[in-house]
């Protein structure tokens, strides 16, 4: 039997064998029964000694099982704050947390008179019971502000100390050990010690030590149980924005459902017992009739606070919920001045700076110095409140949010205010969708009224009516009193014949016929159509549409009412006489001339790109085709009217498709689109030389929607351009028209935009029209006619007309060119003989004066030659008198010219 003694010797002698045996047998129990969560601390601490090796192991592994099991930041120093009150043999320690409220640092209690044999509930300081520290007074602001421990052995020495807890607690400080603790750089907490005992006069540098070694573990936890907290508060800032922009965006009509919506959805992350909204009353100015009482001094003029905008501060709704106990919701209209949420003054105070407030101790507060009982039934009192101003876009405060009593009973902190700042931040920038929607509303409401305005002197009135429905004089009653029969009665007798009219005819002229005529024209082109019984358009709806249409188109040089009819009759044309209605229905047909005579109308005068360079807003609503979009719209516009919409009896497939091809159609008058389709038509007129048999390639054709949507756009180009395609008598005085408008809005460049025209639009380069006739013919023109005439022979006289107009505009070119030349070598002859006699002359004056009278002499009038090659007929000369077209009579065109 071997004895303890000789058992201890062989340890002794083999260490190895020792330590293996050991870790093998007993390390794995040992271990486990350090960590084991119910073991004491095997270490006497009832009074003060050396600790041993062994008993600093059984601390340093108390404080991990403490780490390890405990959840509570507080619980878990205040054990390693009571040991180290023993290992440091002081009377007692305390730990100060740093923050920031409403932005100024500082340092508040969180466990106070920590000493070996304390109770953990007995240190803890509640909320209401906290010793505050600034970072300017006393040993521990001192040791926050320097970032440095500090060891004073006398306190009465330095200038730091501040006895006012001595104060409070009766109590004798007489030296002190305090060490920051830090995350990093950042400021975390303050951990003191008070008193050396055991007989020591003062801490010694071992006893610094002591604490440096374990403030390892302080910073440990501390860091533990921040991030923790920082991964809870970033967590609910991230549900809060989350679940806030998914209400606020719901709802756009209002402000107060849009905070509302917002606020309830995000309770349960708020983490307090109530919180109210005030909205303020944003009004800036008042009403004269509001101003007046004060003005004449019978009610004295407000004093009051006002918002940093200068607003009076006016809360006109408060919001208040409540989540402790059962959850409710109060909105209180127009809310009294003794309201509990506003008696306190602090929204008010909130408002009027724009500060954030946080109060940690409502008690002791001056603002709830009223608060002398619970505020409701269940007995809630407010114990802490934070509140801030919700401030939107304009930087103008809209309300103020105030939260009160964190549900874990501590003061709102630093993560809580940036919290609820993220919340009411958001909350104010999206006040922007409310009062964008409201701005939408009133523009919308605004356009409404325009549109009714503009209707109002659109549309044919009851007198103008009869100028075509002469119903008083016939039957002695209103249009819409009357039967389709009566009034199909009157359109038989007042209607023009289409053949004795010629709108079946490619060189139909306008001059001789008043715009009601080219009313009544319009009209029997649906006649002609045999769209008016077939689709049921009332005769009245009829009569006032093609009337205010008429009415629609302003009264300038060129793009008038009688351009507008002169795209539609050739629509018409093009589909009856040149045979291309043959691809297309009745409906089809209908809404292509439909859109012939609305494409131009509202035109100001001016193209697209002058909309552009004067910010013109139609610009900004269209951004390409832009007064190709506003007639469009323009014409939707009337249509939408039930008085003028001839579409009424439509099914809906029917509308949809009239509509369709209306926006095709007039999009496509956009020269600057006319270039892109070019090919495309050109490969279906090739692709119809490929048929023999021409039924065949109409049935192909009535089946292609695209190919016949891009025939119809070509078409629109055609009839368009269709004044350079009229007998020559007619289009030279068009295209004087057309030119007189292009030169008016090159003025407006040169005066108002203070630009250089373009030739084109250049009155001083009018000389010029001929050679620019010649290039428009040949750049844009031959090629539209030349492949409809190869598509269809039936319109081939607009192509020869074309070709006609071209050599007389060139044959006017080269007669200008050749007179400008012979002007030309005539100056230059007469200059050499004028120089040639100056040198044979002395004195400047009479060079001077030559020179003057040869500047004369060479002056032509640009339009001279023109004009003495383009005589118009006597019929024309008396339709344009009748219209009072002046540009027809030579005298005054050159006058003005």
């Amino acid at each position: 039997m071997v004895d303890a003694a000789t058992a201890t010797q062989f340890l002794d002698a083999n260490p190895h064998f020792a330590k293996h045996y050991y870790d093998v047998n007993f390390r794995p129990k040992v271990v486990s029964d350090l960590l084991d969560n119910g073991r004491a601390t095997a270490v006497d601490v009832s009074r003060y000694h050396r600790l041993t090796a062994v008993e600093e192991s059984e601390i340093l592994f108390d404080l991990v099982r403490d780490i390890q099991d405990n959840l509570q930041m507080e619980k878990s120093l205040f054990n390693l704050m009571r040991h180290l009150s023993f290992m440091l043999r002081a009377d007692c320690m305390s730990l100060f947390m740093y923050r920031q409220r409403n932005g100024v640092a500082e340092l508040a209690t969180r466990l106070f008179n920590v000493h070996k044999d304390s109770v953990f509930d007995d240190c803890l300081v509640q909320p209401d019971s906290e010793i505050v520290y600034p970072l300017d007074l006393g040993i521990v602001g001192h040791v926050a502000s320097t970032k440095k421990m500090v060891n004073v052995p006398d306190v009465s020495q330095n200038p730091h100390f501040s006895n006012f807890v001595d104060e409070l607690t009766e109590y004798t400080t007489r030296n002190v050990l305090a060490v920051p603790i830090m995350n990093g750089k950042d400021m975390v907490a303050v951990m003191m010690a008070v008193n050396k005992m055991d007989d020591a006069p003062h801490f010694t540098t071992t006893d610094e030590e002591t604490l440096n070694k374990y403030l390892n573990f302080a910073n440990l936890v501390l860091r533990v149980f921040h991030l923790s907290y920082l991964h809870s508060c970033e967590t609910r800032r991230g549900q809060v924005l989350l679940w806030s922009a998914s209400k606020v965006f719901e709802e756009l009509t209002d402000i107060e459902r849009q905070f509302h919506k917002a606020l309830y959805t995000v309770r349960a992350f708020l983490n307090c017992d109530r919180y109210s909204v005030g909205l303020l009353d944003m009004t800036k100015t008042k009403e004269f009739f509001d101003l007046w009482p004060v003005l004449m001094g019978e009610v004295p003029p407000y004093d009051g606070p006002k918002t940093p905008d200068g607003r009076e501060i006016v809360f006109y709704k408060i919001i208040d919920y409540i989540l402790h106990g059962k959850e409710d919701i109060k909105v209180i209209p127009n809310p009294p001045a003794d309201h509990w949420a506003l008696v306190s003054g602090l929204p008010t105070y909130v408002a009027e700076n724009g500060l954030i407030c946080n109060i940690m101790n409502a008690a002791e507060d001056e603002f709830f110095d009223f608060q002398k009982e619970p505020l409701d039934n269940s007995g809630w009192t407010v114990r802490n409140v934070l509140s801030m101003p919700i401030v939107n876009k304009k930087e103008e405060i809209v309300g103020v949010a105030t939260f009160y009593n964190r549900k874990d009973g501590k003061p709102f902190d630093e993560m809580d205010e940036t919290l609820m700042e993220s919340l009411t931040q958001f909350l104010g920038w999206s006040v922007l969708n409310p009062d964008t929607y409201d701005k939408m509303n009133k523009l919308e409401n605004r356009k409404d009224i325009f549109q009714d305005m503009v209707l109002y002197h659109v549309k044919c009135r009851k007198d103008e009516i009869q100028n075509v429905l002469n119903t008083r004089e016939r039957w002695g009653k209103e249009p819409d009193e009357c039967e389709e029969e009566e009034l199909e009665e009157i359109l038989s007798e007042v209607l023009p014949n289409a053949r004795k009219v010629e709108i079946l005819e490619f060189h139909f002229c306008d001059f001789e016929h008043s715009e009601l005529d080219l009313v009544k024209c319009g009209i029997r082109m649906y006649y002609e159509l045999k769209v008016v019984d077939k689709f049921h358009i009332p005769r009245e709806v009829l009569v006032r549409f093609m009337y205010s249409l008429s009415k629609g188109y302003r009264k300038i040089t060129y793009h008038n009412w009688r351009h507008g009819f002169n795209v539609g009759q050739t629509m018409f044309t093009l589909l009856m006489t040149g045979d291309l209605k043959r691809y297309y229905t009745d409906l089809e047909c209908m809404a292509m001339v439909t859109a012939g005579f609305c494409h131009d109308i509202d035109h100001r005068g001016t193209n697209n790109l002058y909309q552009m360079k004067s910010g013109n807003p139609l610009a900004k609503l269209h951004g390409s085709s832009i007064l190709e979009r506003h007639h469009l719209e323009f014409g939707k516009t009337l249509l939408r009217d039930e008085s003028l919409n001839i579409y009424q009896n439509l099914n809906r497939r029917q509308h949809d498709i009239v509509i369709h091809l209306m926006d095709i159609a007039i999009i496509a008058t956009d020269l600057a689109l006319y270039f892109k389709k070019r090919t495309m038509f050109q490969k279906i007129v090739d692709q119809s030389k490929t048929y023999e048999n021409w039924n065949d390639w109409t049935k192909y054709m009535m089946l292609e929607t695209t190919r016949k949507e891009i025939v119809m756009a070509m078409m629109m180009t055609a009839c368009d351009l269709s004044a350079i395609a009229k007998p020559w008598e007619i289009q030279s005085k068009v295209a004087l028209s057309v030119a007189a408008e292009f030169w008016e809005q090159g003025d407006l460049e040169r005066t108002v935009l203070e630009q250089q025209p373009i030739p084109m639009m250049d009155r001083n380069k009018a000389e010029e029209l001929p050679k620019l006739q010649c290039g428009f013919i040949d750049f844009v023109c031959s090629f539209v006619y030349k492949e409809f005439s190869r598509f269809h022979v039936e319109i081939t006289p607009m192509l020869d007309r074309l070709l006609n107009n071209r050599k007389e505009w060139n044959a006017l070119k080269e007669e200008h060119d050749a007179k400008m030349a012979a002007m030309e070598a005539a100056k230059k002859a007469k200059e050499e003989a004028a120089g040639a006699a100056a040198a044979a002359r002395q004195g400047p004056g009479r060079h001077r004066r030559n020179t003057i009278q040869k500047s004369i002499f060479i002056t032509p009038n640009p339009m001279f030659f023109f004009l003495q090659r383009v005589r118009p007929s006597p019929r024309l000369v008396r339709s344009a008198r009748k219209m009072r077209i002046k540009t027809f009579h030579i005298k005054s065109f050159t006058k003005k010219y």
